[in-house]
């Protein structure tokens, strides 16, 4: 049996989202309940990489109610930078993992919770196994494309903004005779797009699990001018392609390009098929930002508490998630072996179609 790990580390990586600081809050009262130091790690496995490491120990007053409620992480994270394969400043990729092992090792923290995506804990299990020490990994990612887990922390606060977006929309449409277009995040999956457009009354969904054509979309909002609606809300993920194939992006700082474009694109086209003025409205990192929901602060909370107990029982490697209304855990293999796309037959793909949701196909 493992003996009793005094001392825990912990970090958020990838992009941020709301409920962050509830799971931080969430395992720190949980370890100190066992009289466990947390170590919190500073953006990301970027902070391993300074020497010292830029850490900070949570203790109970660092995680007084108060940060339930707050947005973003305290710890700050990344979501560049592989270890595996670092930029350097003269353009080349070095392999600095070896520094980050060192750096946990010399904090003395035998166990990491790594709060991530499906990249961020293919990274940290990636580090663990070279350098062995124990991990236990959080889901959280606003696509809820993890597998194995019915839900990810931040995914409910996503839908619950794109879902305002809608409520906001459509009178503003209606007042004015408009297509209304909402371009939402999802890297590799719709499922934003897709609940979001059912619980805010889209008329038409498009995510990238499903093809579609503008000719369909075009005659299913002529079909409502038929009914004598003056208006149609679209909603589309932001990883859609154009009717061509292109996966639209925008470079940014750095080198960097990013999905975003395909709200202009669709907007664009369906004015001139509908000879209709269209309006698009692109959510971005709004959707990331702001208060958790209710659901996300219970979800990290749980996951949080979860984690701590497993490190406790000497249970290792796993992901914690959510089935069946209880907290689980898995290998973290399962989690990250594949992305959690959107199915053909899925329960909320058969509502949106029995509603008479167009999905573009």
């Amino acid at each position: 049996m493992n003996a009793p790990v005094k001392r825990i580390a912990i970090l958020t990586s990838g992009g941020d989202c709301a409920g962050l600081n509830a799971i931080l809050r969430a395992v720190v009262l949980r370890a100190s309940a066992l009289n466990w130091e947390v170590i919190g790690i500073k953006n990301g496995t970027h902070g391993l990489l300074c020497d010292p490491p830029k850490t900070q120990v949570l203790t109970v007053e660092d995680v007084e109610t108060a940060i339930l409620r707050q947005g973003g992480t305290i710890l700050g994270t990344t979501n560049k930078g592989d270890p595996f394969a670092y930029p350097m400043p003269d353009g080349s990729l070095k392999d600095r993992s070896g520094e980050i092992i060192a750096a946990l090792k010399k904090l003395g923290c035998e166990a990491v919770i790594g709060i991530g995506g499906d990249g961020s804990l293919a990274i940290l299990q990636r580090l663990a196994r070279q350098g062995g020490f124990h991990l236990i990994g959080i889901p959280k990612t606003i696509d809820n494309d993890l597998s194995m887990t019915e839900t990810s922390v931040g995914f409910d606060t996503a839908v619950a903004v794109a879902t305002e977006a809608l409520d906001r929309l459509q009178p503003t449409a209606a007042s004015h005779d408009r297509i209304m277009i909402l371009e939402v995040m999802g890297r590799d999956a719709g499922h934003i797009a897709l609940t979001a457009g059912i619980a805010g009354g889209a008329d038409v969904i498009l995510i990238p699990e499903i093809p579609y054509t503008l000719q369909k979309v075009a005659a299913h909002i002529e079909s409502l001018r038929q009914r004598g609606r003056n208006f149609a809300l679209m909603v589309v993920s932001e990883a859609v392609k154009t009717s061509a194939g292109e996966t639209l992006t925008k470079a940014f700082y750095g080198n960097q390009h990013r999905l975003g474009g395909i709200g202009h694109y669709l907007g664009a086209q369906i004015a001139d098929l509908c000879q209709a003025e269209t309006r698009v409205t692109v959510l971005g990192h709004v959707q990331r930002g702001g208060q958790p929901s209710a659901q996300d602060r219970l979800l990290a909370t749980a996951f949080g508490v979860h984690a701590v107990e497993l490190i406790q029982a000497g249970h290792y490697d796993r992901m914690v998630g959510w089935s069946n209304r209880t907290v689980i855990d898995v290998p973290i293999d399962d989690a990250i072996r594949q992305c959690q796309q959107v199915g053909p037959e899925d329960s909320l793909v058969r509502t949106a179609r029995g509603l008479g949701v167009c999905l573009g196909d």
